[in-house]
């Protein structure tokens, strides 16, 4: 862990402008949500749903509540983790590069437990030896038998956020016992631009009827599923994680969640995510000020 870090990249009516444009994109443009039981939460919320569209419009005042039940970020230090979820591996052993198996998730696992500098793991892999539906059950079970460090589960579905969370009961003690030490949390992404798809919803609902933190993180691309300026994607990322915090808080209101970000700008040239790019490291910069305003721990991809 390192002492706090703070870099300041937007101004304070910077804020308020990104604030003010997310809340009229999310109450007059709406996101799409697949799945029906989420869309009876936003509606029972008091969210305005188009069931045959599948869009969600949802008012300022019910965001902004949102935001506030949330707990608030205890001002913890800094902590460092491998980044997930890699979909070929090269084996240290052969040096072959294949698709990755449950045993290099456990691999993995123990890497990160001997690096000093990197304090949690996040699922390096997903395991294809294992089907699909429960590769993350999988992961997760290899990681916690490797690590004595806190681990990220990269569950898909509602199912697999309980199973995950019965495994880490299982070390700790109990469900509630995983509530206070939470050594298996969970995390998952919108789809770009402004898309609540079937699997996010479910992990995002599952968590929150567990009292179990939940990390939304868009990867909207400037240029790309987003706006070409830094300021319009910002927009679209923050309407996408605030929906999804929405979602969590209106299932059960005090959910723990964390505001994340992968956000970067597209490569022009390859149509591909610009990872390690000044531009991914302005706009972490201002996601993680945009979460501090918001008084919500934060999640910020590197390079």
């Amino acid at each position: 862990m390192t002492p706090r870090l703070r870099l300041e990249v937007l101004s304070s009516g910077d804020f308020d402008a990104i604030h003010a444009e997310t809340l009229k994109v999310l109450e007059q443009t709406g996101v799409f949500v697949e799945d029906d039981e989420a869309l009876d939460i936003f509606a029972d919320g008091g969210a305005r749903v188009d069931r045959e569209a599948r869009m969600v419009r949802i008012p300022g005042e019910l965001v902004e509540a949102a935001i506030a039940a949330c707990p608030t970020d205890k001002g913890e230090p800094v902590t460092f983790s491998n980044f997930d979820e890699g979909v070929m591996y090269v084996d240290p052993r052969s040096g072959e590069r294949r698709e990755p198996r449950t045993a290099d998730a456990g691999d993995a696992a123990l890497l990160v437990d001997a690096l000093a500098n990197i304090d949690s793991y996040a699922a390096a892999v997903r395991p294809i030896d294992v089907p699909a539906a429960t590769a993350a059950v999988h992961g997760c079970e290899a990681a916690l038998l490797n690590t004595s460090k806190h681990v990220g589960a990269e569950a898909t579905s509602g199912w697999e956020v309980r199973v995950c969370a019965e495994l880490g009961a299982c070390i700790v003690g109990s469900l509630d016992a995983l509530r206070d030490d939470q050594i298996v949390t969970f995390g998952t992404c919108p789809v770009s631009p402004l898309q609540l798809p079937r699997d996010a919803t479910e992990v995002i609902v599952e968590c929150a009827r567990l009292g179990l933190s939940d990390c939304i993180l868009s990867m909207a691309m400037a240029g790309g599923s987003a706006p070409v300026t830094l300021a319009g994607t910002l927009v679209v990322h923050n309407a996408e994680v605030l929906a999804g915090i929405a979602l969590a808080q209106l299932t059960e209101r005090g959910s723990p969640v964390t505001y994340g970000s992968s956000t970067t700008a597209m490569d022009l040239r390859f149509a591909a995510a610009s990872v390690g790019s000044p531009e991914l490291a302005l706009i972490g910069a201002a996601a993680a000020q945009i979460a501090r305003r918001y008084k919500l721990p934060s999640c910020i991809a590197g390079a």
